[in-house]
This record gives structure tokens, C-alpha cells and sequence, in this order.
């Protein structure tokens, strides 16, 4: 990995405090968080008015959900991502040959200049200091290529009975947050805020934000796998916040309980701000 300049400093330290680096989170987190759907992929397509991309860079890559759903859609993607754990699970999962990764801050990546047609950053724009990652991204990018930073609404809709549930955990572990002072990206860097960001850079010709939906077939191992990948794990409260485990565990009963052994729809919105070159 690159050295860690001054501007990496603030995801360092949100990976050094999110507990994404602990043992076998990166597991879970790729089978229970959510790849991007294929509307998501034809409306960026579609600003950068590149039907096959020539190269996609996807900026935080995880453990390549982001990444490696473009194989069929590009001809070269590149994540990017300094998580060395999930770098690691990204490159075990990833079989396609058009997708590789580097061990990166998404504000200094070490890739060609005026070489992408597409550069992403999914569910993880709020993890980066803004002003340096849109440089690094506005220098990417070929004339008339397409920043996109997007993100899933939470709680998804599931259920009347299991969204209610999912909202007061997302909720209790916000509040713990704040007391204990464990930061989260998203309070320094408000993901509602995330266009008025790529605005200010001055950097973009064209500004703006799209709307679209995903939807899946979840179980209630889903629904309890996607709640304990956001915001890392439960761990990171210790004993202080036991009205986290709490909230947890009757989301737990909720989606067991309403949804059994069966199979249930789960609509996803996606809020993708853009900046075009």
C-alpha cells in the first residue's frame, strides 16, 4: 500500500476504529451487504454515455461487491481499497479476469490519469476527506467521464413489521455512537451533503443526483446479516451500550418470526450524486 499522506488520515482512522479490520467481518459483510443493481449500472452508463466502459474505478471497494458486478458490464474494473482484510477477501471471491484491485487510499491511487470512463464510490464516500478523493477523481477521469457516488437508504422495506424493528437498532447504535465518541464517517461527512460536496469542488461541469430501486429475495438471515454488517460490529460498543444488543436481538426475533423459513421481497433505494467531467 502507498504511504498513508496527511489527507488519508481520516479513513485511517475510521478503519482503525470501525472494526471492519477484525476477524471474519470482511466474511460476512460480502455475503450479506448488497451489489449494486443492474438500473444502477445502466444510469451510469448512460451520464457517461459509455455503453461498455473502457475502465471503471470503484473507490473503497470493500470486498469487491461494488467492483466486480461490472465485469459483464466493462472491459477493465479497478477497485481500490486500503481494508487490507477485506482487499484480501475481495481478490479470494473475485474470479473474473477484467476485475483486479490495488491496496489504496481512494485520494492518492497510483492509477493513470485521463484513463476511466467511470469512477464509483458505493456506501463509502463518508469514509473519505472529500476535497483531496474528488481530485483523485476528477484526475481520473477522461473528458466526459462520470464521478458517482452512491448509497442505499437504511432500513431497506422488507416487512411493516421488521422495518420499525431495523430502524430503532440502526437508531440505537447511532445514539451510542454519539456518547461514547466512536466516530462515523457519515457525522463528519453527512451522506445528504454529498452532492453540495462534489458541487463546491468546482471541479465537475455537471452536477446532479438520480434516484433508483433494487430489489432482492431475503431470508431472515439476511435481514439479520445486513444489519450486523452496517456500522461494523456490535464489539466495537464493548459493554457500554447494551441497548444495542438489545435492539439487535429483538430484530432478530422480529425477522424470525414474521418471515420463518420463507423468502420475502426487500426494495433498496439508491441516491447516486454525480459529477461529470
Amino acid at each position: 500500500m502507498r504511504p498513508v499522506s496527511a489527507s488519508s488520515g481520516f479513513s485511517r482512522e475510521l478503519i482503525d476504529r470501525s472494526g471492519y479490520e477484525s476477524e471474519k467481518f470482511a466474511e460476512g459483510y460480502d455475503r450479506h451487504r448488497l451489489s449494486p443493481p443492474r438500473a444502477l449500472l445502466k444510469i451510469l452508463t448512460l451520464v457517461a454515455q459509455a455503453e461498455r466502459p473502457r475502465l471503471v474505478v470503484d473507490l473503497g471497494a470493500g470486498t469487491g461487491l461494488s467492483t466486480r458486478v461490472w465485469a459483464g458490464h466493462a472491459e477493465q474494473i479497478v477497485g481500490v481499497e486500503p481494508n487490507a482484510r477485506m482487499l484480501e477477501w475481495a481478490q479470494r471471491v473475485t474470479q473474473e479476469p477484467n476485475v483486479s484491485y490495488v491496496e489504496a487510499f481512494a485520494s492518492d491511487t497510483g492509477l493513470c490519469a485521463a484513463s476511466a470512463d467511470l469512477v464509483t464510490c458505493a456506501q463509502a464516500f463518508h469514509w473519505m476527506e472529500p476535497t483531496t478523493v474528488l481530485g483523485e477523481a476528477w484526475r481520473l477521469l477522461r473528458s466526459g467521464g462520470v464521478f458517482a457516488a452512491y448509497d442505499y437508504d437504511v432500513p431497506p422495506a422488507i416487512h411493516p413489521e421488521i422495518d420499525p424493528a431495523f430502524a430503532v437498532h440502526f437508531a440505537a447504535r447511532r445514539r451510542a455512537r454519539e456518547r461514547l465518541g466512536i466516530q462515523a464517517g457519515s457525522a463528519t461527512w453527512p451522506k445528504e451533503q454529498h452532492l453540495e460536496r462534489i458541487r463546491e469542488s468546482g471541479l465537475f461541469r455537471l452536477t446532479r443526483e438520480i434516484v433508483c430501486h433494487g430489489f432482492e429475495e431475503v431470508d431472515a438471515a439476511r435481514v439479520v446479516g445486513l444489519a450486523e454488517s452496517l456500522g461494523g460490529p456490535r464489539t466495537i460498543f464493548g459493554d457500554e451500550a447494551p441497548e444495542v444488543e438489545e435492539t439487535f436481538v429483538n430484530l432478530r426475533e422480529t425477522a424470525e418470526r414474521v418471515l420463518a423459513d420463507s423468502l420475502s421481497p426487500m426494495v433498496v433505494s439508491y441516491r447516486i450524486r454525480l459529477g461529470g467531467k
